[in-house]
């Protein structure tokens, strides 16, 4: 019966587990929920009365143990190789979005994400349910939503980042005040003028349509093969939409992709009668931000840049002869989306040793001019799986108040850092300490502390070289106190 049951289990879907954790906490307590009619805990179409189901669960505790068994494999079947989830919320004003953005939406989904599309304003939607995340990536394609519904608002979206989550912002023209401020919080700052729009009467797309030039042809990419990826972007990238200048104050959030020297934020309706507010290289078409927890968000001015439209639309830039058949804008942001979802740029550091030279167990004290060794094995999530990682900028300090040692690790090619130093002649509580930031790359912080004591009484030399002055004056001393009186005795 357990087996048949634990079989039962193992067979459905994600979601009827979450709801069985949910369960065995009151389990334990000797509780009993009582679940919405609709829903079972093995599932919509089980055909079990949940009370039932949970009233025996908890009276039998045969049952009950082995449940409580099952748990850790059950935690190990669901633990995901990649450093990341795969469950992304997407929030739009329209659910047309979800057709007329298809293209974006399969690249997602045939990575293995699992989208789940809800109107912004849906009274039902929220972002976590009894102190658990549903949703390991949440995606704003709702500019000008004045509101969420549900249990979302800016507050929780920010709590949702805090946490470690990853968030994408599309933004576009008359965007709402709100889907600003959150933006705001990330480190972007939009056009105040709710109607302004980048124009750029130089790199404008497709010179037989002239219009008002805000339709940009821009290839000002940032240069970090771990963000855009090792394929070079042939085409230019079709924008239209808002631009916005980086917070000075925040160093955590850098352009991917910036407009040219001639590009303004203007309405283009109007006529311009002062200087606009953001001009030049200094406005951003397209920005992302790693958090210091390592979560990674991308804000972009423009919805139509994810558009099937743009995506499949020939491109020719101003004053160029050169027409491509097909806009760099698919490949633009499956790739950034590939960084932003953790598939590229992703750390992780085990099996932290140190110990002393000669020796392989870890002391609980160092002494002071011990040779010691340290070693650290880093790995990079490829997409696929975790490979070494290879580079000749990780560094390790022997940190007290201030690092007194500060080596460059080596690298054997494998994944495995390590380096030899000797102990400081300073003793006190020490930290090992590495402290990995490299554009692209999710932050490495690690810590180890070890207190370093001075010498015993009995682990000093017996005669030290620094002291030869001092026994050289000792006996020359008594030699001369001898003569002194051996001369004073016998002199008549």
């Amino acid at each position: 019966m357990v087996f048949c049951v634990t079989c039962l289990f193992l067979k459905r879907q994600r979601t009827a587990f979450s709801s069985f954790y949910r369960l065995l906490p009151s389990i334990v307590r000797g509780q009993l929920i009582l679940w919405s009619g609709s829903h079972s805990l093995l599932g919509d179409k089980s055909g079990l009365n949940p009370n039932c189901f949970a009233l025996k669960m908890a009276r039998s505790p045969l049952i009950f143990v082995a449940l409580i068994c099952l748990v850790p494999l059950v935690c190990h079947s669901f633990s995901p190789e990649s450093p990341t989830g795969r469950r992304i919320l997407v929030l739009v004003d329209d659910l047309a979005i979800k057709s007329s953005h298809s293209l974006y939406f399969k690249s997602l989904s045939s990575r293995g994400y699992e989208l789940d599309f809800k109107l912004a304003d849906d009274p039902k939607i929220a972002l976590q349910r009894y102190g658990q995340y549903l949703y390991d990536g949440l995606v704003l394609f709702c500019p000008t939503v004045e509101r969420f519904g549900g249990f979302i608002d800016q507050a929780s979206i920010l709590d949702f980042v805090d946490t470690g989550h990853d968030l994408i912002i599309a933004a576009d023209v008359q965007s709402s005040d709100l889907i600003r401020e959150i933006a705001t919080e990330c480190g972007a700052d939009f056009d105040e003028d709710p109607v302004a729009m980048v124009i750029d009467h130089v790199n404008y797309a497709n010179p037989e349509n002239e219009g008002d030039h805000t339709m940009i042809a821009s290839d000002n990419f940032i240069k970090s093969d771990i963000i855009l990826g090792s394929a070079k972007i042939e085409a230019p990238v079709l924008f239209q939409g808002i631009g916005h200048s980086l917070n000075p104050a925040n160093s955590l959030v850098f352009k991917v992709l910036s407009a040219s020297p001639a590009a303004y934020s203007a309405n283009p309706k109007a006529k311009l009668s002062n200087p606009p507010a953001l001009s030049g290289s200094d406005i951003s078409l397209v920005s992302v931000m790693q958090a210091r927890n390592n979560a990674r968000i991308l804000i972009c001015g423009s919805l139509s840049m994810f558009s099937n439209r743009l995506f499949r639309s020939e491109v020719q830039k101003a004053r160029s002869s050169t027409r491509l058949e097909k806009s760099g804008n698919e490949q633009f942001l499956t790739e950034i989306s590939k960084w932003v979802f953790h598939e590229r740029g992703h750390l992780k550091a085990v099996n932290v040793r140190h110990h002393k030279s000669g020796d392989e167990d870890e002391p609980a004290v160092y002494r002071i001019k011990d040779d010691l060794e340290y070693s650290v094995e880093i790995y990079e999530w490829s997409g696929i799986s975790w490979e070494p990682y290879v580079a000749d900028d990780v560094q390790v300090q022997f940190f007290m108040m201030s690092p007194y040692v500060l080596k460059t690790l080596s690298s054997n090619g494998k994944g495995v850092y390590s380096t030899t130093f000797k102990v400081p002649d300073v003793y006190g509580v020490f930290q090992f300490k590495v402290e990995y930031e490299k554009l692209g790359y999710t932050t490495l912080s690690l810590s180890k502390q070890i207190p370093v004591r001075p010498f015993r009484h009995n682990e000093y030399e017996r005669f030290i070289t620094a002291a030869y002055p001092y026994y050289g004056a000792a006996f020359s001393m008594m030699a001369g106190f001898f003569l002194f009186s051996f001369t004073h005795l016998y002199n008549k």
